[in-house]
């Protein structure tokens, strides 16, 4: 079925859960994982990255960004991001799946469709908020992206899945060509 899973990890609370299902599928499916984040930051609970900053579009006097402080939110970001991915890898790696990560700079669904094309990975799987009309239009859907561009099968895990015990049916299996 099934041979290589890459998992798209983000900071959200509901990164555990999302671990926790593709760790149960990759043991079913005798599958190595590669977990990849994306330090994108702006959706992440990272910092803005410096480039996407209003202030350096439109200046206005003490709007100025304080770069020194922005880096260290960002290193902070950073080193958290890369020590949860190192958690979930070892935690995998312990159960008997074998398990790499990645940790990337970029926006996260062009991320994600590389690291699957690069590691030529059999599913994706990612979470997916259920952002609609302006939210959507506005932040994008990682999800919705990774479906559209990924070069393998994606399994959408609904937020509202991993945040309850709710059925199998909340998440959504889509194979796109």
């Amino acid at each position: 079925m099934y041979q290589k899973i890459l998992v798209a990890i983000d900071n959200s609370e509901t990164s555990d859960r999302l671990f926790t299902e593709a760790l149960d599928l990759a043991r079913a499916t005798q599958s190595a994982l590669l977990l990849v984040h994306s330090l994108s930051g702006d959706d992440d609970g990272g910092p803005l990255p410096l480039n996407s900053r209003l202030d350096s579009i439109y200046w206005v006097p003490g709007t100025e960004i304080d770069v020194e402080a922005w880096r260290v939110d960002w290193d902070r970001y950073e080193t958290a991001s890369l020590e949860r991915l190192q958690r979930y890898s070892g935690t995998a790696n312990a159960a008997g799946v074998p398990t790499e990560f990645r940790q990337l700079v970029g926006n996260p669904g062009k991320v994600l469709c590389t690291a699957a094309h690069q590691w030529d990975a059999d599913l994706i799987i990612v979470g997916n908020r259920g952002r609609r009309g302006l939210a959507e239009l506005m932040l994008g859907s990682v999800s919705n992206y990774v479906l559209h561009h990924a070069p393998c099968s994606v399994l959408v895990i609904k937020e509202d899945a991993l945040t309850t015990e709710a059925s199998p049916a909340a998440a959504t299996t889509t194979t796109v060509d």
